[in-house]
């Protein structure tokens, strides 16, 4: 191996009639590998770089009041691979921007990323979902099957699209849903984003999110967490 610059490495292979290949890492690329690791040798072999990387947490560019590490390491984990990499950026908080669905809508209006919605209810359980497209008001469910609903309450559980309905989100001015067709939503919010329910639906066959079915909301967050 001979390294040109910082950005090019040559590796040779055993043939001499066999043309070098050259992997071109760009300078964002190893800006993206620098925030997933704490530490890589200079010296270490690409399996060790990146049995590393996959063990690394997201990075957050803002404080988070609800995530803690085995919250971020648990969540990293069962994202789109799309998601990897890039650090996390605090779209809404009810710790500042105040409790209205609007503010959501309207802080979200810019973005064309995955979304990661966090709620803390008054009984501290934590929970929430992913959603592959932010939220929006829209007459029609939107969104794809890599959107998923969790909970930490107490064990991490992860509810996945079923395949049995498209009900991914909708959104309206009165409340945000997420999932459905079974009479009531895997997670529904009001306008005022102070009460909240998660029933079991068939697009996700989930429990319900919180120890009850309907819950007061304490703290939230939303999250961007792609490019």
């Amino acid at each position: 191996m001979k390294l040109l610059s910082d950005n090019f490495k040559v590796f040779y292979f055993a043939s001499d009639f066999v043309e070098p290949y050259v992997e071109i890492i760009t300078l964002k690329d190893s800006k993206r590998r620098q925030s997933l690791c704490s530490s890589v040798d200079s010296e270490a072999e690409e399996p060790e770089y990146q049995e590393e990387a996959e063990g690394a947490l997201p990075v957050l560019c803002d404080c988070s009041q609800l995530l803690g590490d085995q919250h971020l390491e648990k969540l990293a984990a069962h994202m789109p691979a799309r998601t990897q990499g890039y650090p996390w950026q605090l779209v809404y908080s009810t710790a500042i921007h105040g409790s209205s669905l609007k503010t959501i809508y309207r802080n979200m209006a810019s973005l064309d990323s995955p979304v990661l919605l966090v709620i803390k209810d008054m009984h501290n359980k934590v929970f929430g979902a992913f959603s592959s497209d932010p939220f929006k008001v829209s007459k029609y469910c939107y969104g794809t099957g890599e959107t998923f609903l969790f909970s930490f309450n107490p064990d991490f559980q992860i509810y996945r699209w079923s395949g049995e309905n498209s009900y991914f989100v909708s959104g309206n001015l009165e409340s945000l849903q997420i999932g459905g067709g079974g009479g009531g939503f895997g997670l529904w919010l009001d306008a005022d984003l102070y009460h909240g329910s998660s029933f079991s639906c068939p697009t996700f066959r989930n429990a319900s999110l919180s120890t009850q079915e309907d819950f007061i909301i304490k703290d939230l967050e939303v999250w961007t967490v792609g490019t």
